[in-house]
């Protein structure tokens, strides 16, 4: 399938790196498809919404960033996509990259569910306060380093 992207690129996406969300994201509720779609600067990814193609948020597996991360969510709303088994569970945490310079950050108060079997995610707030939706990237790599 060929998508276009926010940069105005047209790529091949295979039916493997679609994902459904049935809620959406925050603030984007009323979309719910997208592709996963390789970023240059790996480890992360694109999650380009197929009904927008100006709306795509960079990814990152948020276990690569901090070695203590957890995840606490309840069954039902693992049940919301299916999940049935922990091995079908990807977390991945959405990534902001200020336009003033900032810190590169991640959302670790706001993951995204993937049920690798089915395809379909689901965005969840965490209630656990050491996560923040502004972990910077660079200070979690450094701490995790000197652990």
């Amino acid at each position: 399938m060929k998508v276009e992207t926010k940069n105005n690129e047209i790529v091949e996406v295979s039916e493997d790196q679609l994902l459904t969300l049935p809620e959406g994201l925050l603030g984007f509720e009323s979309l719910t498809k997208y592709a996963l779609v390789d970023c240059e600067y790996e480890p992360f990814i694109w999650l380009q919404s197929l009904e927008d193609k100006n709306l795509a948020f960079l990814i990152v597996d948020p276990f690569l960033i901090s070695s203590n991360y957890e995840t606490d969510i309840d069954d039902s709303t693992l049940a919301k996509i299916g999940i049935k088994k922990p091995e079908d569970i990807i977390i991945m945490t959405i990534v902001t990259i200020p336009a003033n310079g900032g810190p590169v950050t991640a959302n670790f108060q706001g993951p995204l569910v993937i049920n690798k079997s089915n395809k379909q995610c689901i965005q969840v707030v965490l209630n656990d306060n050491r996560w923040s939706t502004k972990v910077n990237i660079l200070e979690a790599l450094n701490s995790k380093g000197e652990k």
